[in-house]
């Protein structure tokens, strides 16, 4: 047990900054609902090499949008989700902006999502200011955060960025002018780490999966596959409490 302890603790420090909605509508293109339920630590757990890193942090960047209350209602049933296995959440918000349309001349105010992005960098920047990490994954395909790659290259020359594109999108090249190293998401992935029915972790209340992001009917967990035995290394999420749920 020694031994495995100091392995654990000789381990690169890895941490995932999440830009939520560049996520989610990667995830929302692939048209199954039942992806959007999705445990963002094991999602992390996922594409770090665990024989050499392990999870110390996760990020995730968003806001709620406004005037669909059903759409929120989810939106913060994942967020309750988030908390209990550890991933921290961090909101923007949206503000509504004249919008003019170019054939017939009509004006309408346009929710427009406001502070995902700096909080984003911000993140990743006050995390290796604090030496929080040595690896930050950094999931988006926005080509705004080059100056947080670019910055972090520089600032942090001891550290690693690894550029991680959402599932069916292409890596940011202006990222990728900073750092040599990239994961590409894709279905698999996001299916490895998908939340049971129920979340709950004890002492805390539980989390009910929204109806709207059931599996299709004879769906089985990724996890309750059958498989052959593989010996897991890092470190896992909070120990979660699983029921299949509806």
């Amino acid at each position: 047990m020694g031994s495995d302890s100091q392995a654990e603790k000789s381990k690169i420090r890895a941490a995932l900054y999440i830009d939520g909605f560049n996520l989610y509508h990667s995830v929302n293109d692939l048209e199954e609902p039942f992806l959007k339920w999705c445990n963002f630590w094991k999602l992390g757990e996922t594409i770090l090499p665990r024989q050499t890193e392990t999870l110390v942090r996760v990020v995730f960047c968003t806001a709620y949008y406004p005037g669909d209350h059903s759409k929120k209602v989810r939106h913060e049933r994942l967020v309750k989700a988030l908390k209990l296995v550890g991933v921290e959440t961090i909101l923007g918000h949206f503000s509504r902006e004249d919008a003019r349309c170019r054939d017939c001349g009509s004006t309408w105010q346009k929710p427009t999502e406001k502070a995902t992005d700096i909080n984003l960098a911000l993140s990743v920047y006050d995390d290796a200011v604090h030496d929080v990490m040595d690896t930050a994954y950094l999931l988006t395909a926005d080509t705004d955060q080059a100056a947080t790659a670019q910055l972090f290259a520089r600032r942090f020359p001891g550290k690693r960025l690894v550029s991680v594109s959402p599932p069916g999108r292409t890596h940011s090249q202006h990222i990728l002018s900073h750092t040599a190293h990239k994961i590409a998401l894709n279905r698999d992935h996001i299916e490895r780490a998908l939340f049971p029915g129920l979340v709950s972790v004890e002492g805390q209340a539980a989390v009910l999966r929204p109806h709207e992001y059931d599996p299709p009917p004879g769906y089985v967990m990724w996890d309750e596959r059958p498989k052959s035995p593989a010996k897991s290394n890092g470190q896992a999420a909070p120990r979660l409490n699983v029921s299949p749920g509806r």
